[in-house]
């Protein structure tokens, strides 16, 4: 009768923000990406010297970095985490513009470090990589135009994030950066097709990335390169993946031991790209094995949760998160066993790297921001009719 007179009193969720992010978490999967930064740590001590004595730096100086920058995602990561939906969008909006803007420039302000490719921009004491930081916004981006197309008369939001996408991939080519361009492919055809997007369409879309990289290879030579060296049927021992590969294939089940791995004294990327190599040289398949157990434990309890989820943004973009996530992984570890192309991409969490760091640890804050648990029914209750 109160209510009838005086109308309902909206309740307030009055639990402390600790206490309900705690409750609310996913600790299984963060706490793999603490052991996967754990592992990260040592494979640096094993890995880094070698090339902090080249350059004049204390032994531990590529350590000493990854640890600030690896505390910096970790904070990063958390304060993410306990965001609402909502407030996570927003500020993805603004940081995906910002990236935006600092990979348009790229071609003027950047710098390519000698390697080929205009892909960071120079402070002095340290480089930022604008396509890390981009990826998890355009992710978020993404799904919500896809998101906003389905309600009653929303924008065209598939084709604004198609050609969203498009523009994004032709500054990466740019660079050039195919693998960060083919990342943002898979997010979009992943999310795509989640939204419901016709299997044709997506046949079309695997067509055009082929042609893509049929043109790409026939007027890049930095790409050509890599594909020409990915399939010959010699591989020249003295190159990269060749040091990798013997490496691998030394490490055997348990390793040769921690500190005698030999690869790390040829590899100038054995910190970064093919830190996994190292792993597998001094540490053996077991090291390798439980790395891989961690992503696939990450990615597979952040899909189950989102199973359970109503809102199609949240469901969008988490799946679009947690698949660049893997997809990276599997790329990173394809290379060093040859099964794909030099893509230069480094192993999240694992790897060196100051931009790669932060931005993964936002892009984790983000997808378990997503996956919290929040009181509602299974996605199915909705299909079965059930979830009104």
């Amino acid at each position: 009768m109160t209510e009838m007179v005086y109308g309902s009193v909206p309740v307030r969720d009055v639990e402390p923000v600790l206490p309900k992010w705690w409750r609310t978490i996913d600790k299984w999967s963060m706490s793999c990406v603490l052991v996967l930064f754990g592992i990260g740590l040592l494979l640096g001590f094993a890995a880094s010297p070698p090339l902090a004595e080249k350059n004049g730096f204390d032994p531990f100086h590529y350590v000493t970095r990854q640890m600030f920058f690896g505390g910096l995602a970790m904070t990063a990561m958390v304060l993410t985490s306990m965001m609402t939906p909502m407030l996570v969008r927003r500020l993805a909006v603004i940081g995906f513009l910002i990236s935006l803007v600092a990979l348009m420039l790229l071609p003027v302000l950047g710098t390519d470090f000698g390697k080929g490719a205009t892909r960071w921009y120079s402070l002095g004491f340290a480089s930022i990589q604008p396509s890390e930081f981009l990826k998890p916004g355009f992710v978020v981006v993404g799904a919500w135009m896809m998101a906003a197309s389905r309600e009653i008369n929303g924008p065209p939001g598939l084709s604004w994030s198609f050609i969203l996408t498009m523009v994004i991939v032709a500054f990466l080519a740019m660079q050039p950066d195919f693998g960060q361009a083919s990342l943002v492919l898979f997010a979009w055809g992943v999310m795509y097709f989640v939204a419901g997007a016709p299997i044709l369409l997506l046949m079309a879309m695997a067509g055009l990335v082929i042609l893509a990289g049929s043109v790409a290879y026939s007027n890049s030579e930095h790409f050509a390169r890599r594909i020409d060296g990915f399939l010959s049927a010699d591989l020249d021992p003295t190159t990269q993946l060749g040091f990798a590969t013997n490496a691998i294939r030394e490490g055997g089940f348990f390793g040769v031991g921690v500190g005698e791995g030999a690869v790390k004294w040829s590899l100038p990327d054995a910190h970064t790209d093919f830190i996994i190599a190292v792993a597998a040289e001094e540490f053996g398949l077991v090291l390798v094995l439980v790395i891989i157990g961690l992503y696939s434990m990450i990615v597979v309890r952040s899909l189950m949760r989102l199973m359970r989820e109503r809102d199609p943004f949240i469901r969008l973009a988490a799946t679009g998160l947690v698949a660049i996530f893997g997809v990276q992984a599997m790329i990173n570890m394809g290379v060093a066993v040859r099964l794909l192309p030099a893509k230069g991409m480094t192993l999240p969490f694992v790897s060196y790297g100051g931009s790669s760091l932060i931005a993964g640890g936002i892009a984790l804050g983000m997808l378990f921001a997503f996956t919290r648990q929040r009181p509602q029914g299974e996605i199915g209750d909705i299909l079965r009719g059930r979830g009104r």
